[in-house]
C-alpha cells in the first residue's frame, strides 16, 4: 500500500460540504456514473442535524458552503429541502452559505421563491444546445427523451426571478469547434460561470470516452474564447491560471504542501465519503464501502479527523487517485 504523501494530507475542516438530500434522479443520463439514482429516499433531520453541528463550529473559523448535490436534489421536494435547510445555523462569525447543483427540470415558482428567499446559489447541469431528435444526446430521462428543453424552461424561470446561475456541462466530444459552440451558447444563455467535466469511464459508466489527442486543443480553444469574450467566467481555465501564477511567483510548492480541503460528501443515509461525491454508494472487494462511517454516530469533524488513517483514503491520496487540489472550488460552477 502506498503511504500518503505529506502533500496529500487532509485538512481538519472544509470550506465546502456536499449533502445528498436524495439519491433519486428524474433523469437517466447515459454517462452517469452514480448508483442508486432510482432510489426514492430522503435525508432525515437527524442526519442534517449532525452535519449542521460541525458546519456551525467550522463557521467560527472560516466561511462554509453547503452544496446540495444528487441524485437530483430537487427530487426531494420543496418542503423536505426547506426542512433540511432549517436545521443549519446562519454561521458563527462567518456565514454558512447554501448552493444547489440541479438539472433544473423540476424548477418552478416555489423553487424560485426558496432560492431567492434563502439566497441559495444555483448551478445548472446542462450540456449545451438541444441535440434534436435522433441526435443521441447524453442527458435524457428514463424514457430516453432528451431533457434539454425542460432544463431550459427551468433556466427561464430562474432568469424571470432574477436568480443568477452557473452551469456545468458534460462533454464527450472535446474539439475546438465544440469549445466555441459551448462558449457562445452559454454566454448567450446568461450563464455567469461555466464548468466543464469531460466524460470519464468511472462508476457505472463503462462507455468509450473521448480521444485524448483532442483534449488539449479543446481547452486551448475554450481559453481563447474566454479571452475574446470575458463576460462568462470559465471555472477550469481559472484553475489553471491560478496554478500558473503560483508557479511563476515561485509559490506553487508552498501551495501544494498545504492540507487538502477534503470536500466531504454526506449521503442521504448519513454515510460520510471524505473526498467528494465520486465514490458515494460504491464499495470494493478489497476495501469494502468507500465511507468512513455514519455522521450520526461521532459527527462529521471526528470522522474527518480519522479519515487519513483509513487505508483506502491513504492509498488514494498517495497515488493521486482523488486528484483534489486546493482552490478548485468556484462559486456557481461546482
Amino acid at each position: 500500500m502506498t503511504a500518503p504523501s505529506p502533500r496529500a494530507r487532509l485538512a481538519r475542516t472544509s470550506s465546502l460540504v456536499l449533502l445528498q438530500p436524495t439519491p433519486l434522479c428524474n433523469l437517466d443520463c447515459r454517462y452517469c456514473y452514480l448508483p442508486a439514482r432510482g432510489l426514492a429516499r430522503v435525508m432525515s433531520d437527524e442526519v442534517a442535524d449532525a452535519v449542521a453541528q460541525t458546519v456551525g463550529a467550522w463557521s467560527e473559523q472560516h466561511p462554509v458552503t453547503v452544496l446540495w448535490h444528487g441524485g437530483e436534489p430537487l427530487a426531494a421536494g420543496v418542503s423536505r429541502l426547506t426542512a433540511l435547510l432549517d436545521r443549519f445555523p446562519p454561521g458563527r462569525g462567518h456565514p454558512v452559505r447554501h448552493a444547489v447543483q440541479t438539472n433544473a427540470t423540476l424548477v418552478d415558482e416555489a423553487w424560485c421563491r426558496l432560492f431567492r428567499g434563502r439566497g441559495i446559489e444555483v448551478s445548472v447541469s446542462v450540456d449545451g444546445p438541444d441535440p434534436g431528435p435522433g441526435a443521441g444526446g447524453g442527458r435524457v430521462d428514463r424514457g430516453g427523451r432528451d431533457a434539454t428543453g425542460r432544463t431550459l424552461r427551468g433556466v427561464g424561470l430562474l432568469k424571470e426571478h432574477g436568480i443568477a446561475f452557473g452551469a456545468i456541462a458534460v462533454v464527450s466530444d472535446p474539439t475546438p469547434r465544440k469549445a466555441a459552440e459551448l462558449h457562445r451558447w452559454f454566454t448567450e444563455l446568461g450563464c455567469r460561470v461555466l464548468g466543464v467535466n469531460l466524460v470519464e469511464r468511472k462508476g457505472l459508466n463503462t462507455r468509450a470516452v473521448h480521444d485524448d489527442e483532442n483534449v488539449a486543443d479543446f481547452w486551448a480553444a475554450l481559453a481563447a474564447c474566454g479571452r475574446a469574450d470575458p463576460r462568462m467566467r470559465l471555472r477550469d481555465v481559472e484553475h489553471v491560471r491560478r496554478y500558473v501564477r503560483a508557479e511563476l511567483a515561485g509559490t506553487a510548492g508552498q501551495w501544494a504542501e498545504q492540507p487538502v480541503d477534503p470536500l466531504p460528501m454526506v449521503t442521504w443515509d448519513g454515510q460520510v465519503v471524505p473526498v467528494g461525491p465520486d465514490l458515494a454508494g460504491f464499495s470494493s472487494p478489497r476495501h469494502g464501502p468507500f465511507t468512513i462511517g455514519d455522521v450520526r454516530e461521532h459527527g462529521l469533524a471526528a470522522r474527518l479527523a480519522r479519515a487519513q488513517e483509513t487505508p483506502w483514503v491513504a492509498e488514494a491520496h498517495g497515488s493521486n487517485f482523488i486528484g483534489i487540489e486546493r482552490g478548485t472550488k468556484l462559486r456557481g460552477g461546482w
